[in-house]
């Protein structure tokens, strides 16, 4: 008995994160995600397996975008709570990303994830809002909103991030 359902196959590359994080020297955190936007730089491996963009960035703001997909679904036929987590994640650490100076780190300490609604190919673009809602000197917390395109409020997240000095 042959499978009735020919399997759907993706594939996607990246290039050396290395690259990317050397991107990083010298240039503000704002700076930096400028040049990912640009295209400057490669972006992150985690942008081409999630298949997400930076698309806007502001002092403590950037805009990440994704093209829901059923690769992207879990067995029950709709998206994974890990897709919203990683995209909520990402936009909450990269607004923080774009408050620090050059030669900062960061990293996330938590995440706390509110689902609102689901989300399935249909959903077509969702857009995730990462702000700044606390700038600390060593931790930062973070809030972020993710819409689909008729502009309804799929998921929150807020995030609290700490601060790596070098």
């Amino acid at each position: 008995m042959s499978d009735p359902t020919p399997a759907r196959i993706r594939t996607y590359g990246w290039s050396d994160p290395q690259d990317t994080a050397a991107g990083a020297t010298g240039r503000s955190g704002l700076d930096f995600i400028r040049a990912l936007i640009a295209g400057e730089l490669p972006p992150p491996p985690i942008a081409a397996t999630m298949d997400f963009t930076i698309t806007e960035a502001d002092k403590g703001h950037v805009v990440v975008t994704s093209r829901v997909q059923e690769w992207q679904y879990n067995p029950i036929g709709t998206v994974h709570g890990g897709v919203y987590a990683t995209l909520l994640d990402s936009a909450a650490g990269l607004a923080m990303q774009t408050t620090l100076p050059p030669g900062t780190r960061w990293t996330t300490l938590d995440l706390n994830v509110k689902f609102l609604r689901g989300m399935s190919a249909d959903s077509g673009t969702v857009r995730t809002i990462g702000s700044i809602t606390h700038q600390g000197r060593r931790t930062s917390l973070a809030e972020a909103r993710m819409y689909d395109e008729q502009d309804r409020l799929l998921a929150t997240a807020t995030s609290s991030l700490l601060i790596l000095a070098d």
